[in-house]
């Protein structure tokens, strides 16, 4: 199943930003989240050796197709995302390599959503931020997400959303290496709070 592309305002792919023109599969990028989860993957050789997947695995790695799964783990080892980890005991553990958890946190970020809670705390969350042009996809990165997450615009380069949501920004600012340049702030009370209230459908 190919990657949906989306796009920036500006009209830059944002696929083409995060994934680096990589081609990921649906079962390569299975791989990587499950790896970066701690689901330990064994292989009774290196991947560039005939190998076998070990049987004494979790239950995730067998719900896949096998020859699926070998033939993906191939491909991510030929373009290092993944590495092998020799054992005492002859055999090989599968992890991550600094690029492949990298990639790992760009689709588990692409899966996160804010829950809504039943009922409204009446605080609003501001996310502040003043990135350089020197670092503009950063930008345009915290925009997609900010925007996807639901947040509206207040203001140039400030975002409202009105439910919690302290952990996910800070992954979202940790992620983007922005925490020079992004702030999270919790308010009482804004203007125009009946026009926000009617956009998140909170009256």
């Amino acid at each position: 199943m190919p990657v949906p592309r989306v796009y920036y305002p500006s009209g830059r792919c944002y696929n083409t930003f995060v994934f680096k023109r990589r081609k990921i599969g649906q079962v390569q990028r299975k791989v990587l989240l499950l790896l970066l989860a701690g689901f330990a993957l064994g292989l009774t050789h290196s991947p560039t050796r005939q190998f076998r997947i070990i049987k004494q695995v979790a239950a995730e790695w067998r719900k896949i197709n096998q020859q699926s799964l070998r033939n993906a783990i191939k491909l991510l080892y030929r373009s290092r995302i993944v590495e092998a980890k020799d054992n005492h005991n002859g055999t090989t553990t599968l992890v991550l390599s600094e690029e492949g958890r990298r990639l790992a946190l760009t689709y588990d970020l692409d899966k996160m959503n804010i829950s809504r809670p039943r009922r409204w705390d009446g605080k609003w969350r501001m996310i502040l931020s003043d990135i350089p042009e020197s670092k503009k996809k950063s930008r345009e990165h915290l925009r997609y997400h900010l925007k996807r997450l639901g947040f509206i615009e207040f203001q140039k380069s400030v975002y409202l959303f009105p439910f919690e949501c302290e952990k996910e920004m800070k992954y979202l600012i940790e992620y983007l290496y922005i925490k020079k340049y992004a702030r999270y702030a919790l308010l009482e009370k804004v203007n125009n709070e009946i026009d926000l209230k009617n956009h998140f459908k909170l009256i």
